[in-house]
């Protein structure tokens, strides 16, 4: 029996490269799981809001994996516009040849097309998923000359962090309005702790500790202080503490210096680490 080649198993799923073959850890905060399967089924174009570092990406791999969907995950950032997106024309030694943008793989093929803090997209790149996210459900390939109606399949979903002010970073209402929405936050001390232990296969006293950090830190905020400590910067931290290193230098490792370089956020980050890792 011959064994196909690598080009015959791509042609024949062309989103291969992109399932995910085992299931991420996730722990459900609420009806989140819920919403995300009834949206799904209608295909309806998802928008998800939370702080950086709460689990958003997590949760889409999750549904991805959960529904048996190929998953194309395009980190956003101010550089990106449609071309990136949706494809370009390349010369190569055959000639000029066009290249599908990941989101037009997804659209042409069905897959869940998950773009990560879209609001750091340029302004072209957010007008471009216009078509897509409405009954038209059609993407235009302008420079190609083609009009790409979306597979059956074909699902949109988008992340941003509202509470990014220091970018100034916000959707328009004509993109914004496009999608239903979720708003993520991170866990409450219990989940976090759980999921801190099980990603960093650390002891619960010692993840319930970081996590006692954690939102020490997010608390500060109400006085100035830059956004807390993340649930990924805990993982990290804990990560450290797992592999040997002590509980107060992987924590100014990973979360007093990963967080700020101002003097007093620090001092105060520091204190925040003594108190519990004394």
């Amino acid at each position: 029996m011959l064994t196909p080649s690598i080009e015959a198993v791509e042609a024949h799923d062309p989103l291969k490269a992109w399932r995910i073959s085992q299931a991420p850890y996730y722990e459900p905060v609420g009806d989140e799981l819920a919403w995300f399967a009834h949206a799904h089924r209608h295909r309806l174009p998802m928008l998800l809001k939370g702080p950086t570092g709460c689990g958003k990406t997590r949760f889409v791999e999750h549904m991805a994996h959960r529904l048996g969907r190929p998953l194309v995950t395009i980190a956003c950032n101010e550089d990106m516009g449609a071309a990136d997106l949706v494809g370009r024309w390349l010369l190569d030694a055959q000639g000029t040849v066009w290249q599908d943008g990941p989101l037009t793989q997804a659209v042409r093929h069905g897959a869940i097309c998950y773009l990560d803090e879209v609001a750091e997209a340029r302004p072209d790149a957010l007008v471009a998923i216009h078509p897509i996210t409405d009954t038209r459900r059609a993407l235009p390939l302008e420079r190609k000359g083609e009009l790409l109606h979306a597979h059956e399949d074909f699902q949109l979903v988008v992340s941003y962090n509202p509470g990014d002010g220091g970018g100034g970073l916000a959707l328009k209402a004509s993109t914004r309005q496009r999608f239903v929405a979720w708003d993520f936050d991170y866990p409450a001390a219990e989940i976090e702790t759980q999921i801190v232990a099980h990603e960093a296969r650390l002891p619960h006293e010692a993840a319930a500790r970081l996590v006692a950090i954690a939102q020490r830190s997010r608390a500060l905020r109400e006085q100035g202080m830059e956004p807390g400590i993340s649930t990924r910067m805990l993982v990290r931290a804990g990560t450290l503490i797992g592999g040997g290193m002590p509980a107060r230098q992987a924590c100014q490792t990973a979360l007093v210096a990963a967080l700020s370089d101002d003097a007093d956020v620090l001092q105060a980050l520091r204190a925040l680490v003594d108190a519990h890792f004394a």
